[in-house]
């Protein structure tokens, strides 16, 4: 097979262990600057070029897009599916995951545990929107930041009115969560490939930190899931649409509840974690469902 990896950075741990398990595995691979694609919108004969040549001849597509290349990255990866490659995940997915209010919706309207989420807009509703979510502790985040930035822990209802009054006097888009005290600065990566688990670690947040995000300093270990927090996972990457997924949940007091849903999961903490090759099962993955023309919506949406 001839595999296209959609990756800015070819250096990258999660790049470079995609091109060694697909190459072990007999597959030709391509890396491809996802902003340096161009392409021909036609009715009758869609291209995409990249370095002066036009891309043709490929069977699959692993997108590996960036937070802040999503608009970009989702428009060409659709040029592929409009060209019939397989998308380890689709462009529809990805938009839908990245959209953090969005994503929630989804969730909570098919029934996975959640913290309580507000969203609001005026300043005027600050007081009842912490009321709504359970008042202080709780946590306030940009709906843009990833990586644990943006996030912040108000402790105090002060402390809590003052920050969602500076964000909103920025006029950027916050959520206001819930703390989870009892998970201890900890959450679960549960790594969803198909309709399966096929890993999970726990993260742990460095000391005076309750951000368990490894880019943020925090360590990761092996850890052992319960059926509850397999299906949740499971369940959650169905929901968004996603075939590869990095599932984040937080152990409660009324069980398992899904922080995030990441569509383009890093690979170093997973696979140092646990020792399995979460790459060459992506592209297995790839090897049994890749078929020309099988993306469910087609480049659609």
């Amino acid at each position: 097979m001839r595999i296209a990896i959609l990756s800015r950075n070819p250096a990258l741990y999660s790049t470079r262990r995609l091109v060694e398990a697909a190459r072990g595995r007999g597959h030709e691979t391509k890396v491809v600057d996802v902003l340096r694609c161009y392409m021909n919108i036609t009715s009758h004969a869609p291209s995409i070029h990249y370095r002066g040549e036009e891309l043709t001849g490929f069977d699959a597509v692993i997108p590996r897009i960036g937070a802040s290349v999503t608009f970009y990255g989702t428009a060409v990866l659709r040029q592929f599916e409009m060209l019939g490659v397989y998308p380890l995940n689709e462009s529809v997915a990805i938009t839908r995951a990245r959209d953090k209010l969005r994503s929630l919706q989804l969730l909570s309207r098919k029934g996975i545990g959640l913290p309580i989420t507000g969203f609001a807009h005026a300043p005027d509703d600050v007081e009842d929107l912490i009321k709504m979510v359970g008042g202080a502790p709780l946590v306030i985040k940009l709906l843009e930041g990833t990586q644990g930035i943006g996030v912040v822990l108000a402790e105090t209802q002060q402390a809590a009115e003052s920050v969602v009054e500076a964000f909103m006097g920025l006029k950027v888009n916050i959520l206001v969560q819930e703390y989870i005290k009892e998970a201890n600065g900890s959450d679960i990566r549960c790594f969803v490939i198909g309709d399966r688990v096929v890993a999970a670690m726990k993260r742990q947040a460095k000391v005076g930190d309750f951000r368990s995000n490894l880019h943020r300093g925090g360590s990761a270990s092996l850890i052992r899931i319960t059926p509850e927090e397999r299906s949740t996972a499971t369940r959650a990457a169905r929901i968004m649409g996603l075939n590869v997924a990095g599932v984040d949940i937080l152990r409660s007091n009324h069980g398992p509840v899904v922080m995030e849903v990441n569509s383009s999961p890093g690979l170093a903490g997973i696979e140092g974690a646990t020792g399995k090759d979460i790459a060459g099962q992506m592209i297995q993955f790839i090897e049994k469902n890749a078929a020309l023309g099988k993306t469910r919506t087609r480049g659609q949406g």
